[in-house]
């Protein structure tokens, strides 16, 4: 009889850092940090301090009270393992509106897909057919947007999430479910020169999913969601009414426990494995509980660059750079990615670029999404006009 247990568990762990070393931060529910828009891959997954989108809901949502429309909907799919299999993927779909000058919200639906597991037993030498299983995860996100001067905005978003990793009607696994709050905040400054440019500076930050563990088995592990820090600035040049260039950075961290070394009581060996702590306390730790110390706490602050070229808000033109520790996953890629805007839609297509040893699930994978413009706000000032 084939060990679904086993299975599953492998597949789990697959998914979350199949090339991880023993003090890489794992946490439940990974596919909420997979960037599910192209215009943010394309800039090295950048998105917390851009210029607003349908898309800032995944990074930002404080920046919809900047957007220059009033209502857009953007829908975008994402093929994961594309080399080894054709049935993995992220799909999304985004919507948000504009109440008035001073506040938005705006409302996403992501799921991804495990693909179809074909389960076989051997009974007497026979194979015998188990069916087909589908295990998948989900979120719907609220998220609630608010001006507090010319510059600053903030917003809350609330986020339900549910992971039905459970491959067999005959296991004690169970779907999981948990909810996760994001707290945001942006900047952005008025239109300024910097020699003979005008110029904008942008800021953002972002704690997203806050929130309990989630818990599969009876008595079972509890994997802390992904509660993560993102923080970056970014600086457009507008060098005309049709040209502009985007400068950005962001850093990101991980707010969940680091491994720490235990005693396998087993065969008394050293092991690493994060804390049985609340989401609260792994929050608190996080920022000084590395075996390491600081210099290992540095290390698990990922850090990205990226650029985007504007030609009359119609043609852009994108690459990045993001960077992750060795030790913490080691994540290395360029990035590519290009844009064309319409009155009424965008579409963004992008491209990854691995450099590192690890192979990454997104390597030489075609992304695109497609936004609609269904509203344009006359209220907010276009970047790209002197």
């Amino acid at each position: 009889m084939v060990n679904k247990r086993l299975f599953y568990f492998f597949i789990l762990i697959f998914l979350q850092n199949v090339f991880s070393q023993e003090r890489v931060i794992t946490t439940g529910v990974p596919f909420l940090m997979i960037t599910p828009d192209a215009r943010a891959a394309g800039m090295g997954d950048i998105g917390v301090a851009t210029s607003a989108d349908v898309y800032s809901q995944q990074w930002n949502p404080a920046k919809y009270v900047f957007s220059e429309e009033k209502i857009g909907l953007g829908i975008s799919y994402t093929p994961y393992l594309s080399k080894l299999v054709d049935d993995i993927f992220l799909a999304n779909i985004t919507f948000f509106k504009k109440n008035s000058e001073r506040s938005s919200w705006a409302s996403s639906l992501k799921y991804f897909s495990l693909g179809d597991i074909q389960f076989n037993e051997f009974i007497g030498g026979t194979i015998i057919d188990q069916g087909i299983e589908r295990p998948n995860e989900l979120t719907f996100d609220l998220s609630y947007s608010l001006l507090l001067s010319k510059k600053i905005s903030m917003a809350v978003a609330t986020r339900f999430i549910y992971s039905d990793l459970k491959i067999s009607t005959d296991m004690d696994a169970s779907s999981a479910k948990s909810v996760g709050i994001d707290i945001s905040a942006f900047y952005k400054s008025d239109i300024f020169k910097i020699k003979e440019n005008s110029s904008v500076l942008r800021a953002g930050i972002n704690i997203s999913n806050i929130g309990p563990r989630l818990k599969y088995d009876e008595g079972g592990q509890m994997n802390f969601i992904p509660t993560n820090l993102k923080i970056g600035s970014g600086l457009t040049l507008i060098f005309n009414s049709e040209n502009s260039l985007a400068f950005n950075a962001e850093f990101n961290k991980l707010l969940v426990p680091s491994p720490i070394p235990f005693i396998d009581e087993n065969n008394k060996s050293l092991i690493y494995k994060q804390p049985d702590i609340n989401f609260l306390n792994g929050i608190l730790e996080s920022f000084n509980d590395a075996p390491g110390g600081i210099n290992e706490e540095l290390k698990e602050i990922t850090w990205a660059i990226g650029f985007e070229y504007s030609f009359q808000n119609a043609f852009l033109l994108r690459t990045g750079y993001f960077n992750e520790n060795e030790q913490k996953g080691s994540r290395k890629f360029y990035s590519i990615g290009t844009g064309f805007h319409l009155d009424f839609a965008k579409i963004d297509i992008s491209y990854l670029f691995s450099r590192s040893k690890v192979r990454n699930p997104l390597e030489n994978t075609l992304r695109f999404s497609l936004s609609f413009n269904m509203e344009k706000n006359s209220l907010i000032e276009n970047d790209n006009i002197e």
